[in-house]
């Protein structure tokens, strides 16, 4: 999706950041009805303009989530930055034809990307990898009533209310209370300590194992050889339309299908979702 100069700007907090916050704050909210109309001229004309009208619109709301996130000891302004990425592919995705507003669409996205930032920088090495340990790393540091270990009640405690096994929870705290180690290796010149080893030296690299390869290969070509089937038991239009929409490098408008076709936008859709959902029957069959 294309942006201004403007819009750009917009998306980068900068070294100011409260600067930037009380800029946002006096950018005009959007009622129901021009919402509607920007959303309905970038989802079916690709209206570039609009998006950015639509961008910008909800940039104080960006802020208002990742003030949330203040706890975790990253800058506020990679925070909103990030949480601009996942507006804007919001914005990119929504459909006005849902019936809900933009905001209420978007909220997943910006917590996605803000999300994604703080496992990636909260810790050199990743401390959560599963969808249980994301939903525990975000919500323990509220749980934990103080700021020593977790008894066992409240071990228990925890994992109830947020829905885990107990040892998910005893895992979690472990591995947040844990200190970032050097990955190569200790930074001493001495190398007659051998009681330590630099977790390098734990991990194993397998990209090159022939079995791991054969089974990539395998599962790439059975996957391949699932989608083309699927293909084929659709009709020609719809067959272009999905290739169009999601299968070529330089993917295809709504609207630059309608005119192919001599039909409207909606329509389009339509067929589209339709044909998702023949081609997802197919494949799970």
């Amino acid at each position: 999706m294309g942006t201004s100069l403007q819009t750009v700007d917009m998306l980068v907090p900068g070294q100011n950041v409260e600067a930037y916050i009380q800029t946002v704050g006096r950018i005009s909210v959007l009622s129901v009805e021009q919402e509607r109309e920007l959303a309905e001229k970038l989802y079916y004309k690709n209206d570039l303009d609009a998006a950015r009208q639509l961008v910008l619109s909800h940039l104080r709301f960006v802020v208002h989530i990742a003030k949330s996130y203040a706890g975790y000891g990253l800058p506020q302004g990679d925070l909103i930055q990030e949480g601009n990425v996942g507006l804007m592919k919001a914005v990119k995705r929504f459909n006005p034809e849902v019936g809900v507003r933009l905001v209420s669409f978007a909220v997943h996205w910006i917590k996605a990307e803000i999300h994604e930032f703080i496992l990636r920088n909260w810790r050199i090495v990743k401390v959560a990898t599963t969808k249980a340990q994301r939903k525990l790393f975000f919500n323990l540091r509220s749980a934990k009533k103080r700021l020593s270990w977790l008894n066992n009640d409240e071990v228990a405690a925890v994992a109830k209310d947020l829905d885990v096994e107990p040892h998910v929870v005893r895992e979690m705290e472990s591995r947040m209370a844990g200190q970032d180690t050097a990955f190569d290796g200790a930074t001493n010149d001495s190398d007659e300590d051998t009681s330590w080893q630099a977790p390098a030296a734990w991990l194993e690299d397998r990209r090159y194992d022939p079995a791991h390869q054969l089974e990539d290969a395998d599962w790439n070509a059975s996957a391949a050889d699932s989608l083309q089937r699927a293909m084929e038991q659709l009709d020609e239009r719809s067959q272009d339309i999905l290739r169009s929409r999601w299968l070529t490098e330089s993917k295809a408008t709504l609207h630059e299908l309608a005119d192919r076709y001599g039909v409207s936008a909606e329509r389009i859709r339509q067929l589209e979702k339709n044909a998702m959902k023949k081609l997802k029957a197919s494949m799970v069959a």
